[in-house]
């Protein structure tokens, strides 16, 4: 889809406008974004994460995409477009019409050929390039879309930060070698905070996971908002990252040699780390300080589901003190997901003994299994976090109700088959470069890249001839913006009670003019202002309808969010016309001066343009 930006000195009158304010929140918004987009009349509800976009709307929208595209003309990105309709064949030779799992709109046409909507675009980019392109010298290139993308998220919610249907600006870029794509990468990285810096949008470069996407480096453009579903970490000394990417620092490990022999002891009733702790401590006091969750270890219990449908049990050992993070777990198993053990799940391993599960039945402790292809494996997989290294010493289930063991020692007495980033991390942990301690935050996430490599030049066989005449496989950058997502993260950091407050640079209009009054001297001074604005390039929405009060055309000029208010009314008399920012004290301007100070106005929020 591409949307014509609006045009210098467009005028919009409200008794023709396509649009309906509302005085009530929608009864489905959570987010400040989502009531207010609504009530204000830029979008409407289509289906569950599905919006409909009106003209005020789509003025924003195009306005945000227009800086996208200038950015990308700068970095010497050119423009494509794609179908959303695509094929099956191309998903499924890259492996992602299974990775994918429910998360895509599948669909057969009336010949039974599989297509779906689609959730990205790699495969048709990376197909694109091979088709038309076969030598090194056709490199660099760079290509980009802004397109609608679907993608069946189980639960949409906050209007626009998390739907069905989104826009999206999608850049791939194509070079010979890992040189060659490093410089792309960060002519993207650089165009992004240009992007982002123009629109006005406070945001965050933070270290991500590939995770189904692939690829050696990955960075996510976050905007810091409490209702952002990123949760991301800080320190003072410059680190950043989602938590998804945070890895732990693992402490070195310990000597053994003289800890004492694992013993068992009887601790009724201790289903919980905290029941736990108050009984050792009650019964099984250490000499040097008391007992803490941090001295247990925890074995959490999971199935993890492949995109094939196949099924697993998989135990997670960490400290006591610690929630699994999901986001974490499902980052280090992408593309599989994770869902808590059922009870048929337990049913099916009498062994795990609820709330007195240990390694013992775990791993390489417990039983073994054959596969398939003769490879012996543990038959219930057990990942240790990175804090459980050899020496360190714990309390943990026995495997038998009503009964744990202490000083059990990792490394001695029990392994996993691996270890797995999968718990929480917490404000006060330490950065893992040494920088200082992490703070928390919460971000909308509103752009991310990737250095992709070879994997899709792979599966699709994108080769080009390098300068020795041998076939070469093409190295790939993706980087991709939300830029519906962008408008909602804009919206949900300039509004108040009121209404929203836009930037100049994505705002509707620059201007809207209210008159008010019933007199036609109101009306004619208040179009003749107008006009002159849009004489001047400037764009106005002009409230020109006769028989509506002052207050409801007061409250929907706050709520549409212009920049500049122009009230033309009473002050008339005395040959004053009242000048309100959005956000900022009113001041009287002579009538006679009025256009020329609202246009130095506009033109000084838009910074001179």
């Amino acid at each position: 889809m591409s949307i014509v930006p609006p045009r210098s000195g467009e005028l919009l009158r409200l008794s023709s406008l396509f649009v309906r304010t509302l005085r009530e929140d929608p009864a489905d918004a959570e987010v400040a974004s989502h009531k207010l987009l609504v009530r204000a009349g830029y979008i409407r509800r289509a289906a569950p994460g599905v919006y409909s976009w009106l003209p005020l709307g789509l003025r924003v929208l195009a306005k945000v995409e227009q800086v996208v595209r200038e950015e990308m003309a700068a970095i010497g990105a050119q423009e494509v477009h794609f179908p959303a309709l695509l094929p099956r064949e191309p998903y499924e030779a890259t492996g992602r019409w299974a990775e994918y799992g429910p998360n895509i709109f599948r669909l057969k046409d009336r010949k039974d050929g599989d297509y779906l909507l689609a959730p990205t675009h790699e495969e048709m980019f990376t197909l694109l390039v091979k088709d038309l392109y076969s030598s090194y010298k056709d490199l660099p290139v760079a290509l980009y879309q802004i397109q609608t993308k679907y993608r069946d998220e189980a639960r949409p919610r906050a209007g626009l930060i998390r739907g069905r249907e989104f826009i999206m600006k999608d850049a791939y870029s194509f070079d010979l070698d890992d040189a060659g794509l490093a410089a792309a990468y960060e002519k993207q990285r650089g165009a992004y905070q240009r992007i982002f810096d123009r629109l006005g949008l406070e945001y965050v470069i933070v270290s991500a996971t590939s995770g189904a996407m692939g690829g050696s480096r990955s960075e996510e453009f976050l905007s810091p908002s409490p209702i952002g579903e990123d949760t991301f970490v800080r320190s003072a000394g410059g680190y950043a990252a989602n938590v998804e990417a945070v890895v732990t620092p693992v402490p070195d490990a310990l000597p053994y040699d003289d800890a004492p022999a694992a013993h068992v002891e009887d601790t009724p009733d201790t289903p919980t780390i905290d029941s736990l702790v108050a009984c050792a401590n009650a019964d099984h006091p250490r000499a040097d300080r008391a007992w803490t969750g941090a001295d247990t270890l925890k074995n959490v219990v999971l199935a993890v589901k492949q995109p094939d449908g196949s099924r697993e049990l998989l135990v997670v050992g960490l400290p006591g003190d610690r929630e699994v993070d999901v986001k974490r777990l499902e980052a280090a198993l992408a593309p599989a997901e994770a869902e808590p053990a059922t009870e048929a799940d337990f049913a099916a391993h009498p062994e795990l003994v609820k709330g007195y599960i240990g390694p013992g039945v775990l791993g390489p402790q417990g039983a073994q299994v054959t596969d398939e292809a003769g490879e012996t494996r543990s038959a219930i997989r057990y990942l240790l976090d990175p804090r459980v290294v050899p020496g360190t010493r714990w309390i943990t289930g026995a495997d038998t109700p009503g009964r744990h063991v202490f000083d059990l020692v990792a490394g001695r007495d029990f392994t996993g088959d691996g270890t797995i980033e999968a718990a929480e991390v917490r404000a006060g942990d330490l950065a893992p470069d040494g920088s200082g301690p992490l703070e928390l935050a919460r971000g909308i996430e509103i752009g991310h890249i990737f250095q992709l490599g070879r994997k899709y030049a792979e599966a699709l066989e994108l080769k080009v001839l390098d300068p020795n005449g041998k076939q070469a496989v093409v190295t790939m950058g993706s980087y991709g913006i939300g830029v519906t997502r962008v408008l909602a993260a804009l919206a949900e950091a300039n509004h108040d009670d009121r209404g929203l407050a836009w930037p100049a640079h994505v705002a509707p209009a620059h201007v809207h003019v209210v008159a008010t009054g019933k007199g036609a001297e109101v009306f004619e001074a208040a179009e003749q202002i107008a006009a002159g604005l849009v004489a001047e390039g400037v764009e106005v929405v002009y409230d020109d309808r006769p028989k509506v009060s002052p207050g409801v055309k007061f409250a929907d000029a706050e709520l549409f969010g212009v920049p500049l208010l122009l009230v033309v009314g009473r002050g008339l008399a005395d040959g004053v016309v009242e000048l309100r920012p959005r956000a900022g004290e009113a001041v009287q301007v002579p009538v006679g001066e009025v256009v020329a100070t609202a246009t130095e106005r506009v033109r000084a929020l838009l910074g001179g343009s």
